[in-house]
């Protein structure tokens, strides 16, 4: 009685699963198709047109500067006087450009003990604001730090502490470096976060671990599952992150490989994230994509100034960036032979205006340079997140009239106009985005602001009907008195 009964709840579930899948399907397909090479995302989830935001203009390679192809590079970072330095992972060397896109120097070796040494399948690099170069030479189990001479400081190999076992396989993949001189490493197969090392070079902890990640449907199958059967099933672990970035403040941005869930996250000195997801959706990629595709995998991140940043999705090639509220700012890019498409994305940097994207497969930049668009819709954030309220709102205008599928301007334009004061023209770019929190805010304060200027109306007509109350018992009074006088 028992079997049949589990036998009629598996039935039932696979019935409804299945049932789910394809109405998925359906649904979601429709949404993938009517997506373009450039769009964006409605309050209503569905794809929309959108102007080109980015074009790409040119493509850079190491042949073109007589040093060899680029072979299976892995990084890319560009620092804050805007040299390139490019981690050329099959050829064993960093190459470093200056703004102009003009070959600067090559580091391939470097004195270590009165002796040469050289890189291993490095793959990631940082440089900090004194020039000083972080690289993570993976093959090697080492972060190799170099001052701006390209001359050896130190070397962090595999940390020692109690929390890290034995047997601990130091493999770092990324690394950045904060102002403190704190160095974050991404290793591969940990997933207890980033290893924080400090000044020196020693382990000092584990920041920003990701949580369990529970699939539903594998959940409840594992509910239903026989004893064998769950031993053979995949475990819940955490995910990895997949990269990070460091920004001015020192707060770390850093994706991850989960497939739902927050795939995008903003540390703070105590590993918490604190990332705003105020938008209609949370910042993650793409939301509407063929089921058996999956939603999008992000593996590079890259932070702007007025707290912007962008994300690469390796599944399909394509940029997203997001303001700091969580907005979905624009699309490009995408992943087959013509410019501005990718066959294996692995980097992405932002090289001032301009965005550089590095192909692993293809071994060479792509650069992207803003259009008009672009450019209009990236001074509206700014001047909004630095306080220029007047400017945010005529250049937010601009975007909306090139772009009027853009919802989240109109919010752009609401909180502009909520800063000036004029709480009931903000109310009605808030209907129209339908920021129903922004909108409330605004009603509150356009009601104060409604009483206050009747209050002092309010409180002449309130004081003038209590005189005139009091006189009138008073009166009374008198008159009653006078009455009882005649009477005697």
């Amino acid at each position: 009685m028992m079997w049949n009964w589990k036998r009629s709840v598996r039935s039932f579930l696979c019935f409804l699963i299945g049932a789910v899948a394809l109405f998925s399907i359906d649904t979601q397909r429709a949404a993938a198709e009517g997506a373009t090479d450039t769009y964006n995302y409605s309050f209503w989830g569905t794809t929309v047109k959108s102007p080109a935001a980015y074009t790409a203009e040119k493509i850079i390679n190491g042949q073109q500067f007589d040093i060899g192809a680029f072979a299976d590079p892995n990084d890319i970072h560009v620092t804050e006087n805007q040299d390139i330095y490019v981690v050329d992972t099959g050829n064993q060397r960093i190459v470093i450009l200056n703004k102009n896109l003009e070959l600067v120097h090559v580091i391939d070796s470097f004195m270590n003990n009165g002796q040469e040494d050289t890189f291993n399948q490095p793959e990631g690099i940082f440089v900090n604001e004194l020039n000083d170069i972080y690289i993570a030479d993976t093959g090697n189990k080492r972060i190799v730090h170099l001052n701006d001479n390209y001359e050896l400081e130190k070397i962090v190999d595999s940390p020692q502490s109690e929390v890290i076992k034995q047997d601990f396989d130091f493999k770092p993949v990324r690394v950045v470096v904060d102002k403190a001189q704190r160095i974050y490493v991404m290793a591969s197969g940990v997933f207890d976060g980033f290893m924080e090392f400090n000044a020196d070079g020693e382990f000092t902890t584990f920041i920003g671990a990701n949580r369990v990640q529970v699939n539903p449907i594998e959940y409840l199958w594992k509910q239903l599952a026989t004893k064998e059967q769950r031993s053979q099933m995949v475990q819940f672990i955490p995910t990895e992150f997949t990269n990070l970035d460091i920004n001015e403040q020192g707060f770390i941005y850093a994706t991850n490989g989960d497939s739902f869930g927050d795939t995008i996250k903003k540390l703070n000195a105590q590993g918490n994230d604190i990332l705003r997801r105020e938008g209609y959706f949370n910042p993650r990629g793409d939301e509407n994509y063929y089921v058996d595709d999956g939603p999008s995998r992000l593996i590079d991140i890259d932070v702007w100034h007025s707290e912007i940043y962008s994300v690469l999705d390796s599944k399909r090639g394509r940029v997203f960036t997001y303001n700091g509220d969580g907005h979905l700012m624009y699309i490009f890019g995408g992943l087959g032979n013509l410019r501005g498409e990718f066959v294996n994305p692995i980097a992405i940097e932002r090289l001032g205006n301009d965005f550089l994207v590095l192909d692993r497969a293809l071994g060479e930049i792509t650069v992207f340079e803003p259009t008009v668009y672009g450019t209009t819709l990236n001074e509206a954030v700014k001047a909004y997140y630095n306080g220029e309220e007047e400017d945010a709102y005529h250049l937010y205008q601009e975007t909306i009239n090139m772009n009027a599928n853009l919802d989240f301007a109109y919010t752009g334009i609401g909180k502009a106009l909520l800063r000036q004061g004029k709480y009931k023209e903000a109310m009605e770019y808030f209907k129209v985005s339908k920021d129903q929190m922004n909108y409330s805010k605004a009603f509150l304060l356009h009601r104060k602001q409604v009483l206050r200027g009747y209050f002092p109306y309010i409180m002449t007509g309130i004081v003038a009907f209590v005189l005139l109350w009091f006189g009138w018992k008073v009166f009374r009074n008198v008159r009653g008195g006078r009455r009882i006088n005649a009477v005697d």
